[in-house]
C-alpha cells in the first residue's frame, strides 16, 4: 500500500511526534487522493490528520512486547 510509510513501532527509537504526524498525512493523502486538497475540503483533511495522529500515538503506546507481558507477570 504506502510505501513511504514506514513502520513507527520501535523499542529502541520511540516515534516522534514529527514522524507520527507524516505518516498520518501521507495515510490521509492515500484514502483522499488528494495531495494538497483544495480550499473546501482542507478543514477535512487537517481533522483526518488529526484523528489518525490521535489513533496512532494512542496505539503505539498501548501495544505490549512479550517482554513487557513476561515482566507484568513476574510482579
Amino acid at each position: 500500500m504506502c510505501r513511504s510509510i514506514k513502520p513507527l513501532r520501535n523499542i529502541d527509537h520511540p516515534a516522534t511526534e514529527q514522524e507520527i504526524y507524516e505518516a498520518a498525512l501521507q495515510y490521509v493523502r492515500k484514502v483522499s487522493g488528494y495531495r494538497k486538497p483544495s480550499k473546501a475540503n482542507q478543514e477535512a483533511f487537517n481533522k483526518a490528520i488529526e484523528e489518525v495522529a490521535i489513533a496512532t500515538r494512542n496505539i503505539l503506546a498501548n501495544l505490549r512486547t512479550v517482554e513487557s507481558q513476561r515482566s507484568s507477570c513476574d510482579l
